[in-house]
């Protein structure tokens, strides 16, 4: 059931093209202490079972799986389950808007406001309200990214995602569907924000 919902998962986002090449990744929380997620080096669009392995939240490998490996970024995933118990599922990708975007801004929070569909995201019932998305710098250094979502976390917890400057996008939710809402939302509001930039709306 849980590789289901990540195939199904796979195959949509790689029909919006935000997943290109083998780029991404994927989990859910199987408990409290373990986390399926797939392995480095899949096309997202084509995945299968034998694409996926089960993880500790230190991003460990549960049993001996010599023949694929978790994706570095696995960390991010693991550390996230950490954080907080609600999150039951993040999906990591890299759509054309989301990295431009990111790289475009600036600051260490990306500012939205003013969108109906800002209502697709948990928690909003108003396009009033400024939803703000962390921003971080990219890095090969896992372990340290890690680190820093904990101590932008710990100041105050995130809500829905985070970008990776020049990256992509990390949504999450309580569980697939709604990470998947959540993925969709905002993807909608990068693409809206983008087309303000372009148009040179403040």
């Amino acid at each position: 059931m849980y590789a289901q919902q990540i195939i199904d998962a796979g195959r949509w986002i790689d029909q919006q093209g935000w997943c290109p090449a083998t780029g991404g990744n994927f989990s859910i929380r199987l408990d409290s202490e373990t986390a399926l997620v797939t392995a480095s080096g899949c096309h997202k669009g084509h995945l299968t079972e034998q694409d996926m392995l089960e993880v500790d939240l230190s991003g460990q490998p549960k049993a001996d799986v010599s023949d694929r490996k978790p994706s570095a970024e696995t960390l991010l995933h693991t550390r996230l389950y950490s954080l907080s118990s609600h999150i039951g599922a993040v999906l990591h990708t890299h759509s054309v808007a989301s990295t431009v975007l990111s790289r475009l801004e600036t600051q260490d929070w990306l500012e939205l406001s003013g969108y109906e569909m800002q209502k697709s995201l948990a928690g909003n019932t108003t396009h009033d309200e400024i939803i703000r998305l962390a921003v971080f710098d990219n890095t090969q250094d896992m372990p340290a990214l890690a680190e820093q979502v904990s101590e932008r976390w710990m100041d105050k917890p995130l809500n829905w995602g985070f970008l990776v400057s020049g990256h992509g996008l990390y949504a999450w939710g309580r569980d697939m569907q709604e990470a998947r809402r959540h993925l969709e939302g905002l993807e909608f509001l990068f693409a809206c924000a983008l087309e303000m930039r372009r148009m040179g709306a403040r």
